[in-house]
């Protein structure tokens, strides 16, 4: 049989516009996996790392037009967009290079031995070594900070482990070029190209994850296809570390205080934040609490007003347009939810922005209304008019795990007067970033990130942004009484490497 072909599509019109590559089969698994298993000594020298990192950012900012131009001939996100996406991921690249030459990641803890301890201690010596073969599942609507040269594969490499990427079928095109990209990154370096392994296809996906010498797996997408890949991780012989961000509601809640104080602003920031990208953000705002109350009104005035001026846009593909376009539909007609700005079919190929509002009672129990506190990707948010504090606690109480929870405060709740700190109590279980008077679209790469939350937000504690996302690819080991001439460098007594490290008790620098 012949193998299936992987068309490059434009979602501005539905039409083919060029084969790219054909789906992978086994075998082809098979040799992709063994080829990245057999470079990762070509990544054990940390220098070589971190000048493959940088050496990656150099390469894609050379690329950069043709990237642009080829990644949104698949994705209709625009060259503003994608030329600002494509700076962050070199920004990310570079600062996990830095990670990489501070060594810190390694947490380095010594202790010599110690007979006067109960019970007596040995010479032990405890650091972090890469797992191995990681394989990344691309994300749809990030076709660069969450795809082939994204976060995953950057903390990866970080790490000192190959990757191999299953591409994304919305921009295949886009992954085939950015590989060759890193590839030629590495081959300054004398880095084998089989450090990053390219495959196509479903079924190759799910083939990937089940293969024994994948060590960890890194995934952005649905909760359906994420949860299936993590069951299958899970399940084999030998189960690996799936590290998945599947789906967020990302709730907001509005206080009484704060729609007094600023209702318009609050409705128009809203507004920008649920449309921004077409509404296909991780953390869009999709579940709003505000007051049913004139302020509430008021807030929910400057909403309709602000999303009504929104022009229609194009999603990521047409499967995803036919989902939201049904997915409002079969929400809109729930009892009591009403649409001030409908949200839908804006043409042929394209959404029109739009709202939802529902009584914070009939969220209060578990029925038909539960609809509403599942993520749908896409321009549309719902907003849920709450009477006093114990219907926001009762719906709250309902939600799932998530990326992101806001509360928007009023400036006296802001200074410690009245409920601001006991809201950031109850939204703090549900989340992994917890936001005051801010929006949650926009994900800084910076070293105090937190990008992820109790599931389904993601399927383990850990982040996908900022310097610890590394933690996912590591494992500690300790050697217990080894000779001095057998340890490796990063435990020895002198330190040659000068990295920062736990020494008999004490932090060194």
């Amino acid at each position: 049989m012949a193998a299936a072909p992987v068309w490059s599509v434009d979602p501005r019109t539905g039409k083919q516009r060029e084969q790219v590559a054909v789906e992978a089969t086994v075998q082809e698994v098979d040799a992709t996996v063994r080829a990245a298993h057999q470079a990762r000594g070509a990544l054990a020298d940390r220098t070589v790392r971190s000048a493959f990192l940088r050496s990656a950012a150099d390469e894609l900012e050379a690329a950069k037009s043709t990237l642009v131009e080829a990644a949104d001939a698949e994705t209709a996100l625009g060259p503003v967009r994608l030329t600002g996406e494509l700076a962050r991921t070199c920004y990310q690249l570079r600062a996990f290079a830095g990670i990489v030459d501070e060594g810190a990641f390694l947490d380095v803890v010594i202790d010599h031995p110690d007979d006067t301890a109960t019970p007596p201690v040995p010479d032990l010596r405890r650091y972090k070594v890469p797992l191995g073969v990681v394989a990344v599942y691309s994300a749809s609507n990030f076709p660069f900070a969450f795809s082939v040269p994204g976060g995953d594969t950057a903390s990866a490499f970080a790490a000192g482990c190959p990757v191999v990427v299953k591409a994304h079928p919305d921009h295949p095109g886009l992954s085939e070029l950015v590989a060759k990209v890193l590839r030629r990154a590495a081959a300054r370096h004398g880095i084998p190209e089989g450090v990053l392994g390219l495959v196509h296809g479903f079924e190759a996906g799910v083939e990937l994850v089940r293969h024994p010498l994948v060590a960890a797996a890194g995934f952005t997408g649905s909760v359906r296809g994420g949860r299936a890949l993590f069951d299958a991780a899970a399940a084999r012989p030998v189960p690996i570390p799936f590290h998945g961000e599947l789906g967020s509601l990302n709730p907001v809640l509005v206080t009484e205080a704060a729609a007094a104080e600023r209702a318009e602003a609050i409705g128009a920031g809203l507004a920008g934040s649920m449309t921004l990208g077409t509404g296909q953000f991780c953390v869009k705002p999709g579940l709003v609490l505000a007051p049913a109350s004139a302020a509430g009104d008021r807030l929910v005035k400057s909403l309709t007003d602000a999303v009504s001026d929104t022009d229609a846009g194009v999603l990521l593909d047409h499967r995803m347009r036919d989902h939201f376009v049904a997915g409002v539909a079969e929400r809109g007609r729930l009892p009591d939810v009403e649409s001030p700005v409908t949200p839908g079919a804006g043409g042929e190929h394209t959404v029109s922005a739009g709202f939802l509002t529902v009584p914070a009672s009939r969220l209060a129990a578990e029925g038909e209304h539960d609809l509403l506190l599942e993520e749908c990707f896409g321009p549309v948010t719902v907003v849920v008019r709450y009477e006093d504090d114990a219907e926001v606690r009762s719906v709250l109480s309902r939600l799932p795990g998530n990326l992101t929870a806001t509360v928007h405060l009023s400036e006296e709740e802001g200074a410690g007067e009245g409920r601001g700190a006991e809201i950031l109590d109850e939204l703090t279980p549900l989340a992994g970033r917890v936001l005051v008077n801010a929006w949650p679209t926009g994900v800084a790469v910076a070293p105090a990130q937190h990008h992820g939350g109790p599931y389904p937000a993601t399927t383990s504690t850990s982040t996908s942004v900022g310097g610890t996302a590394i933690e996912r690819w590591l494992r500690p080991v300790a050697y217990q009484n080894s000779p001095a001439a057998l340890l490796p460098q990063e435990l020895r007594d002198d330190n040659p490497l000068g990295l920062p490290r736990r020494f008999n008790g004490r932090l060194e620098r």
